[in-house]
């Protein structure tokens, strides 16, 4: 990490910290002054989501229902791929609280990021100490997308925007598949709330 003056604020994003066992433990070594935003979302939209993106650069794989079981007939979910297991987060969250006391954490919910950007990113700002300068007016709803863009930069011509990854249609998925799936994620999304402090309405 480049070293931070004081006054300044040094970032960095990755989405596998949150999911990779040794991360904290290395984070904390690092810094134990380090606060941590995490952004997350329903997790069987972010499976459906991890599918599609992989799907599209490997047109060839199985189907989701078959990645997504272990057994169809008897609806065994299979917690070993990657698409599933990520969206388990109380499991990810119980190996951060090792190192990090919750205050450290945000907890940014994916889907009021796309409702109120503005209002999230006011969270953010607040968490970070910083001012209020990201407020609605540097927002507008992209209807090709189907999410918010942040307007043009100053000096910049163009709105900024999430790349072509970003707001691709979702494969249709068979509604009892989903239904499975809600199921299986429910106990640990409501774990998730009460580690959290925060219900994200997954349910």
């Amino acid at each position: 990490m480049p070293r931070t003056l004081e006054g300044q604020i040094t970032m960095e994003k990755t989405p596998s910290y949150f999911v990779t066992k040794e991360a904290p433990r290395r984070i904390y070594n690092m810094s134990r002054d380090t606060k941590l935003i995490v952004v997350v979302r329903n997790p069987v939209t972010r499976a459906i989501s991890d599918y599609t993106q992989t799907l599209s650069k490997n047109p060839t794989i199985p189907s989701f229902q078959a990645l997504a079981f272990k057994n169809v007939s008897m609806g065994l979910i299979d917690t070993t791929w990657s698409a599933v297991r990520i969206g388990i987060y109380a499991k990810h969250l119980d190996n951060w609280l090792q190192y990090f006391p919750l205050s450290k954490f945000l907890f940014v919910s994916g889907e009021r990021l796309v409702s109120d950007p503005a209002g999230e990113m006011g969270r953010v700002q607040d968490f970070l100490g910083l001012k209020r300068v990201v407020t609605d007016k540097h927002f507008y709803f992209n209807e090709t997308k189907g999410f918010p863009c942040l307007k043009k930069p100053e000096g910049s011509s163009r709105p900024r925007c999430l790349g072509k990854s970003k707001g691709r249609p979702h494969p249709k998925i068979d509604v009892q598949v989903v239904q499975r799936l809600q199921e299986f994620y429910r106990p640990f999304n409501m774990k998730f709330y009460q580690m959290t402090g925060q219900d994200f309405g997954w349910d």
